[in-house]
């Protein structure tokens, strides 16, 4: 049986990492200190096969016994978390991917970075390639986050190359679905809970920016697929169909059947304007491309998002009550 270390498994991704590698018949330990995740997204697991470790990762890690692969998935991942979080965002993507480094090199494992579209900044090519370059500004707000995911990219790669560890990066684009937080602060799930409590619906600045948003099963299989495979540059993972904000929030509102007004505030410093992955490597290299498009994945996902809610009502009827 395979053996693999998730840390920041109790998060949004990591914990639907968890659900899948124990169906592919792995040994899964999940570590996590719960700073931005919940030990209820993996409270369903019932597995002689699964193990949970509460641990910063920014601390030295000890795991007994041999260990064949570690998916390092430990970050606050939205701005409202990295922007509460500052300091430690910096810490578990330098120093914390520097101690699952040396456990990889311990355990002679093989290591997958989870990093992120944001290493792109606010992106002066579009769609984003693998090749770009990006366009951050290290001392803005964002920059805690885009830099902690950028030094993580660059000491994956020196330990690939000075080390001789194999390693996988991931570029996470956009991802929405199940276990994702009420108060995350990322578009879908604010339009989600807005939308079915009946509260205004808050778009930044004219909504004009686009997103491509991916569901959380195809872009768990991307990723599943990429540590399987001989690819060690990044390999961006998301959904290529681009729309706006503002259409985003529209499909919510008509798919929950919510009368909730568009709000319109400010745009928040450095929000990027445009955001769409070029994933023609990952269909090239991997053989991988997303099947599930907005509104299909969003029929998935409302479900859970009314249970966290805590009404099963439809929105247009709640608003009105």
């Amino acid at each position: 049986m395979p053996r693999i270390l998730i840390t920041g498994g109790a998060g949004f991704l990591g914990s639907h990492l968890c659900d899948l590698f124990l169906r592919e018949g792995f040994d899964v330990v999940c570590m996590d200190n719960f700073l931005t995740s919940s030990g209820e997204n993996i409270s369903h697991i019932r597995s002689d096969a699964f193990h949970f470790l509460k641990h910063d990762v920014t601390e030295y890690i000890h795991l007994a016994g041999p260990l064949d692969y570690i998916l390092h998935f430990a970050s606050p991942a939205s701005p409202a978390d990295y922007l509460r979080y500052p300091i430690q965002t910096l810490k578990v993507g330098s120093l914390g991917t520097h101690k699952a480094l040396g456990l990889a090199r311990e355990k002679n494992a093989r290591f997958l970075l989870a990093s992120t579209s944001e290493v792109y900044g606010d992106p002066l090519v579009h769609p984003q390639p693998e090749t770009y370059a990006g366009n951050v500004e290290t001392t803005c707000l964002r920059g805690v986050y885009d830099e902690a995911k950028r030094f993580g990219e660059a000491i994956t790669m020196a330990y690939h190359r000075h080390h001789g560890l194999d390693t996988r990066i991931v570029r996470i684009f956009n991802t929405y679905g199940t276990r994702m937080r009420l108060d995350d602060g990322r578009a879908l799930p604010n339009f989600i809970r807005q939308a079915l409590l009946g509260e205004p619906m808050t778009v930044y600045g004219d909504g004009k920016q686009t997103r491509s948003f991916c569901y959380v099963t195809d872009l768990i299989k991307g990723i599943y697929d990429l540590l399987m495979s001989d690819e060690v540059l990044p390999v961006n993972i998301g959904n290529p169909e681009e729309i706006t904000v503002l259409e985003a929030a529209e499909i919510v509102r008509k798919m929950t059947g919510s009368k909730s007004e568009i709000l319109f505030e400010e745009l928040p410093q450095n929000d990027p304007k445009v955001r769409q992955p070029d994933v023609r490597k990952a269909t090239e290299v991997l053989g991988w491309k997303p099947g599930i498009g907005l509104e299909a994945g969003l029929k998935l996902c409302l479900p859970y998002f009314e249970q966290a809610v805590g009404t099963s009502e439809p929105a247009a009827v709640a608003a009105a009550s």
